[in-house]
C-alpha cells in the first residue's frame, strides 16, 4: 500500500489497484496520463485523485450520484466502445469537486464532463455525457452542518 499524509496528519491509504491510466489526460491536462485514487473512510464519499505528469496534480472527486439523486449520466457509443464498457456495472463514472468561496458550502460538482473509467482496465477518459443539457458543470453540492457546528461549549 501507498500512504500520502495531509496537513492533518491523517493517513491516506490506497493499494495498487486505484491505479487509472488515462491515455488522453484529463480535460486541460492532456500530459497527464495516469492517476491513483486515495481516500480515507472518514472522508468518503469525498476522494482524492492525484495525477501524474509533467507535475503532480490533486482534485476531489465524487461518485455524485452518492449525492445526486437524480444523476444517471448517459455515454455515447463511440465511449463505451473506446473504453470496452458493454454494461453499466462496468462504468465507474467519477465527477471532480471544486471548492468555491468559504469551504464546503461552497462545493459545487461536474456534472457534465465525468471521468468515466472502466472497472476492470482501470482506463479512464473525461467525456462530455450525452445527457449533458439536463446537468450543470458547477451543481451545488448539498451541504450537511455537522452534528457538533452547533454545540456551545459549557
Amino acid at each position: 500500500m501507498n500512504a500520502i499524509h495531509e496537513a492533518s496528519t491523517a493517513v491516506l491509504e490506497t493499494p495498487n489497484a486505484n491505479e487509472l491510466i488515462l491515455p488522453q489526460g484529463l480535460i486541460g491536462f492532456p500530459d497527464h496520463h495516469r492517476a491513483e485514487l486515495l481516500y480515507s473512510p472518514e472522508h468518503l464519499p469525498f476522494v482524492w485523485m492525484r495525477l501524474y505528469g509533467p507535475d503532480t496534480l490533486h482534485f476531489v472527486v465524487i461518485e455524485a450520484g452518492q449525492v445526486v439523486s437524480d444523476y444517471l449520466p448517459e455515454i455515447f457509443g463511440e465511449d463505451a466502445a473506446q473504453l470496452e464498457i458493454a454494461d453499466t456495472a462496468d462504468a465507474l463514472v467519477l465527477n471532480i469537486v471544486t471548492l468555491r468561496g468559504a469551504g464546503a458550502r461552497g462545493a459545487v460538482v461536474n456534472l457534465i464532463g465525468p471521468l468515466i473509467v472502466n472497472r476492470r482496465t482501470r482506463v479512464a477518459r473525461q467525456r462530455v455525457i450525452a445527457n449533458h443539457a439536463r446537468y450543470s458543470a458547477q451543481h451545488p453540492l448539498p451541504f450537511k452542518q455537522a452534528p457538533y457546528a452547533n454545540a456551545r461549549s459549557s
